[in-house]
């Protein structure tokens, strides 16, 4: 018989120690944790109870509804593909189509009340790595970017692929993200910002006829033209539209370890940057907290205004792929969702008070181990202070 427990077969010393500190983690329940069964790769808000449910993407091949009021609600299952699915997306006719983009290259499709399957996009030769949903024209469309480092424009109606984006001059690898960028869109015409394993973030206007990538000159530097924005170092992971009032910044994050704002004001050049430490998977933001989290596992919650940390929460035990900030409902506060490798969806509030006392929750059981260490009462023993005193003597 063969083993699977990774005990049995040779480990590096980080490896082990890495997999211990994951099992003594696991057992937690900050965040109110949600249980799945396989690694979660994405999710977006359930469009029919977008403040309570989440539609989320599954290494085992499926995509599950996952109701955060009734946690153990978790059987509704979208079914069909036999390979992870790593991006999940709703759109089409009364954006009543659910759309699961997976490693076996194809994007599926179910009705979302009834979980009929329908039809099944096939063009990409690689992993499906991000799907979004528009209108041009009247007409439904579906975009998809690849690991095969094509973006694919297709009718939702028909199937039909209308036209595949490619940067013809600087190398674009696989996609990571799509965006619609709809201050930019007209009914006519949809700006796509687009973002890859390389560091540049793309620009891309769609019509029915046609396509083009944004090449612009830039104000301050005549005569100059910019293909790209390029304001990381390495793979951007995470495209998101902020509106704040009138103005629509871009927010990222990299594996460069920093999530971004880039001012459209200014060009979608960096106006504040937030160094989480390590590679950064997600960002979310509200109008008190950015907030930031990926590979080391940590949520962090970052004062806007101020730029600072103000607090980091711990829960999930593996990388976090996906942060999702849910309105509330009337009368009921919004909060933040996060998922991960691990296998849970977590939340967290996003009210000050609220946070204030998560952190004070997280810090009690250290602060106990601290006094058990100590004790039991933070103070040394009658025997700890003599052997202290000798020393000190031994010392003079």
């Amino acid at each position: 018989m063969q083993s699977a427990d990774p005990e049995h077969f040779f480990e590096t010393d980080a490896a082990q120690e890495k997999r211990q500190r994951r099992a003594a983690k696991a057992g937690n329940k900050y965040g109110n944790p949600i249980s799945l069964k396989s690694k979660i790769l994405a999710a977006v808000p359930d469009p029919r109870s977008p403040s309570s449910s989440l539609l989320v993407a599954e290494s085992a091949g499926a995509v599950r509804l996952v109701n955060l009021s009734n946690p153990d609600d978790t059987k509704t299952a979208y079914r069909g593909p036999t390979a992870p699915v790593c991006s999940v997306a709703v759109g089409g006719p009364s954006s009543g189509t659910l759309f699961a983009g997976a490693w076996d290259k194809n994007i599926w499709s179910w009705d979302l009340s009834s979980k009929a399957p329908g039809r099944k996009y096939v063009g990409h030769t690689d992993f499906v790595k991000a799907i979004v949903c528009t209108t041009v024209g009247g007409k439904d469309l579906l975009i998809s970017g690849g690991a095969d480092k094509k973006i694919i424009v297709w009718d939702i109606a028909t199937g039909a692929r209308l036209h595949t984006l490619q940067d013809s001059v600087v190398n674009m690898l696989s996609l990571q993200d799509l965006v619609i960028d709809h201050a930019a869109s007209t009914p006519d015409e949809v700006s796509l910002i687009s973002a890859s394993s390389d560091p540049h973030i793309r620009r891309w206007k769609i019509r029915l006829d046609g396509w083009e990538q944004v090449v612009e000159t830039l104000p301050d530097a005549p005569g100059t033209d910019r293909r790209t924005i390029l304001e990381h170092e390495t793979t951007v992971y995470k495209v998101v539209l902020d509106h704040d009032g009138d103005e629509v910044d871009l927010w990222t994050s990299s594996g460069d370890g920093t999530a971004k704002c880039l001012s459209r004001m200014r060009n979608f050049t960096c106006e504040d940057t937030f160094h989480h430490g390590d590679h950064v998977r997600a960002v979310a933001v509200t109008d008190q907290w950015v907030i930031t989290a990926g590979r080391d596992e940590d949520i962090k919650f970052w004062d806007r205004t101020s730029g600072k940390l103000y607090c980091s929460l711990v829960g999930h035990y593996d990388e976090v792929t996906e942060l999702l900030v849910l309105k509330g409902p009337s009368g009921s506060s919004d909060r933040v969702c996060s998922v991960s490798i691990d296998g849970t969806v977590r939340t967290w509030p996003l009210a000050k008070a609220a946070l204030d006392a998560a952190v004070k929750e997280q810090e009690k059981p250290a602060e106990e181990e601290k006094q058990e260490v100590a004790g039991g009462d933070g103070l040394l023993s009658a025997e700890e202070e003599a052997e202290l005193a000798a020393l000190m003597d031994d010392d003079e």
